[in-house]
């Protein structure tokens, strides 16, 4: 192999991790113009780095090129339509392949076999994930026809092929004719017997195996489950816990959907308290699996604080949240009416899904039932509307209250900072302050995150201090978290630097990642790498550390560092968590992510954001493509920004949302630049207010302006 051919794919596998279409078609380019003859494994690569970029047609025209393609070629572009789940395709590369017959594998002998296997693998997992049976039996034919149907590669994805075709019993044959069977083998059959229902099958393989890993308990439970045993699932979760064996997410979460099915309240209370021992509180799936349990246990209050406590929340978290007041409209029709701990928790349910519509409801029972009387209650509804954006109402509400404790005047802080009207705040708590109310911990975050959204810095600076001298209270981590914020916001970040290391105690993930993000607003790479690295330390698995630090870098076109870093998240198994958006609409909630197409509404949606587009265009929009993470054609990067799921919700808004009624998106990540400024043009254009709760406030949209003035 020639140095030069080395050269060229090492600048191909550079592409492909940066993601960056547009310089390998140059490297391609390059390629064509200087070498006459392009050796084989060159054109393979090339193959590779084409697929693995998601361009297909580039990928099928270098492989037609290639004159004699060995079984590497032949794999590559099998894999290249695997991934695209293009079966025709597929099929027909599969059916052109040399095959032993041909002399094609004698000559490469043990390599070839090797190749083969992957081959067929390929095949079956593709036949199985679309459902074709029939070519999965043509490519079983040819397993055996070859010598490979003893191979565990690909014995295993034929049983889950057969199995989940419903066919077990020729997955049981395959496992069967297998000389060799290993753990995964059991697991995968005794997966088959539990996906078809036949759960004494299963319970007979898994008493069978002479060794058996948490996986082999974590399938058996969680098939028990998915056949409504959840007896049996309590059981032998009972059993594995005394066998002393490590016990997952979905171990975890498997259990606490047993006990959700019987209503066992008492078990999964008992579940909770090993989850909190074994330090998986953290884990989103379980934390949404408990969230679940509470509410199919009728126990919303316990719902609603475990959610609370949430650090990371997901889809599943928040819909889990949904049913708990889906079981209160039950508990009502079921003539069980609620007292005022439980109207209050469930009001409070509303406040964190801000799902108005429901919360308006409750609302309106409360002054039915009388409740409304107990500050609980009221308090609950003012820090509804507080979260829900009407803050207005708040506020009306606030001064209907007959009684008025720290907690309301605190949930109307609150709602006044998060909404970023910092003078407001500040006058609200001067007033709470003169009522001879004493302000909490959660008061004094509310006053300092409403000096830094508003860049009141030595204001912050003053009641930050008083907080011990005046009042007493120590401050925690959340206090110096808004300090780092109103410093590092206000682009003091070497003040922020200094502010960090006097601290009593380290900063936790959100001060780090605060840090972060502001360096990254200010391009100040210094104290980045700094907050970075301290994040890393504190959080291995944290991705906001490699995320923010490779926005700075890819804002200077430093993309090696880039590439570094998202090899650095790989190689350590951190993912990023996806961005999603949701509306409700009809008492449907719609969720969308970038690039969503799964909506029925989709053509309709993408047909909106394309037309707004063009009248934003118009209007002086200049899509800020610094906020692309990706080393790509600029066209591409404008492409990406246009159908973010924060758009694709609004879009959907505008086309349903009667006109006149505001637009109401929650978003679990904070809004990037671009779709600020996009969204701040969409409300002038359409003449809607657009309300958008982000991870870190609200923004109200109206007449091209946001309530938080470019500053959050």
């Amino acid at each position: 192999m020639s140095s030069n051919s080395n050269y060229y794919c090492s600048l191909l596998k550079i592409c492909t991790e940066t993601r960056n279409r547009s310089q390998a078609k140059k490297i391609h380019c390059h390629i064509l113009r200087t070498i006459k003859d392009p050796e084989t494994f060159l054109l393979n690569n090339l193959v590779n780095a084409y697929s693995k970029l998601g361009d297909l047609t580039y990928a099928r025209n270098v492989f037609d090129k290639i004159p004699q393609p060995n079984l590497f070629s032949w794999n590559t572009i099998l894999f290249t339509y695997s991934k695209s789940g293009n079966l025709s395709d597929m099929n027909d590369i599969f059916n052109r392949m040399p095959k032993r017959d041909g002399g094609y594998n004698s000559m490469l002998g043990d390599e070839a076999a090797n190749l083969n296997r992957i081959t067929f693998s390929t095949m079956l997992i593709l036949s199985s994930s679309q459902g074709c049976i029939d070519l999965g039996r043509q490519i079983h034919g040819q397993i055996v026809k070859f010598g490979f149907g003893s191979y565990l590669f690909v014995g295993c994805p034929l049983m889950d092929m057969y199995s989940k075709a419903g066919f077990v019993y020729d997955a049981k044959q395959v496992f069967d004719e297998t000389p060799e069977r290993n753990v995964v083998m059991y697991n995968t059959m005794i997966t088959g017997f539990l996906r078809c229902g036949m759960v004494e099958d299963s319970w007979s393989l898994f008493h069978s195996m002479r060794e058996k890993d948490h996986i082999s308990w974590t399938t058996m439970i969680t098939g028990l489950t998915q056949n409504d045993l959840y007896k049996e699932a309590i059981d032998l979760f009972r059993e594995m816990r005394t066998e002393g064996l490590v016990m997952d997410q979905f171990t975890f979460g498997s259990m606490l959907t047993a006990c959700g099915g019987l209503m066992a309240l008492k078990e999964g209370k008992q579940a909770h308290a090993f989850v909190i021992r074994t330090n998986h509180m953290d884990n989103v799936f379980v934390g949404s699996a408990l969230v679940d349990m509470y509410c199919k246990c009728k126990s919303i209050a316990s719902a609603e604080a475990v959610f609370k406590r949430m650090t990371h929340k997901n889809v599943v978290s928040w819909t889990a949240l949904l049913v708990a007041i889906r079981v209160f409209g039950d508990m009502q029709r079921n003539d069980i009416n609620p007292d005022y701990y439980t109207l209050g928790s469930v009001i409070s349910s509303c406040a964190n899904l801000a799902s108005l519509e429901e919360g308006s409801q409750f609302h309106g029972q409360a002054i039915v039932s009388g409740l409304i009387s107990f500050t609980t209650v009221s308090n609950a509804l003012v820090t509804l509307y507080s979260k829900c954006g009407s803050i207005e109402e708040a506020n009306r509400l606030f001064n209907e209250m007959n009684f008025r404790d720290e907690v309301s005047w605190t949930a109307l802080v609150s709602g006044y900072a998060q909404f970023g009207k910092a003078n407001e705040t500040i006058d609200l708590f001067q007033k709470m302050l003169a009522h001879g109310l004493k302000p909490d911990e959660v008061t004094f975050v509310g006053v300092l995150s409403a000096c830094s959204r508003a860049g009141l810095v030595e204001k912050g600076y003053q009641y930050f201090e008083s907080m011990v001298k005046e009042h007493g209270i120590m401050p925690v981590v959340d206090h110096y978290t808004c300090m780092i914020d109103l410093l590092s916001r206000a682009g003091r970040l070497e003040e922020a630097r200094c502010f960090i290391n006097k601290m009593p105690m380290p900063p936790d993930a959100i001060g780090w990642s605060t840090l972060l993000s502001s360096c990254r607003l200010h391009g100040n790479l210094e104290v980045g790498k700094w907050a970075a690295a301290s994040l890393q330390e504190l959080e291995p698995n944290n991705p906001a550390g490699y995320i923010l630090l490779s926005s700075i870098y890819a804002a200077k076109g430093k993309w090696d560092y880039v590439s570094e870093l998202r090899r650095g998240m790989r190689n350590k198994g951190v993912r990023k968590e996806p961005g999603c958006s949701w509306i409700k609409y009809k008492g449907k909630v719609h969720i969308f992510s970038a690039d969503d197409q799964t909506s029925p509404f989709s053509d309709r949606i993408y047909a909106e954001l394309d037309k707004l587009n063009l009248k934003m265009i118009e209007e002086g929009y200049v899509p800020n493509l610094s906020t692309v993470l990706h080393d790509v054609e600029e066209s591409e990067k404008k492409k990406m920004l246009n159908y973010h799921s924060e758009r694709l919700a609004i879009a959907f808004g505008l086309i349903f949302i009667p006109p006149g009624l505001p637009i109401r998106i929650v978003k679990n990540l904070r809004v990037c630049g671009d779709c600020h400024n996009a969204t701040k043009y969409i409300s002038k254009i359409t003449q809607r207010e657009i309300l958008v709760r982000d991870a870190v406030r609200f923004h109200l949209f109206k007449d091209g302006t946001c309530s938080c003035g470019d500053f959050w």
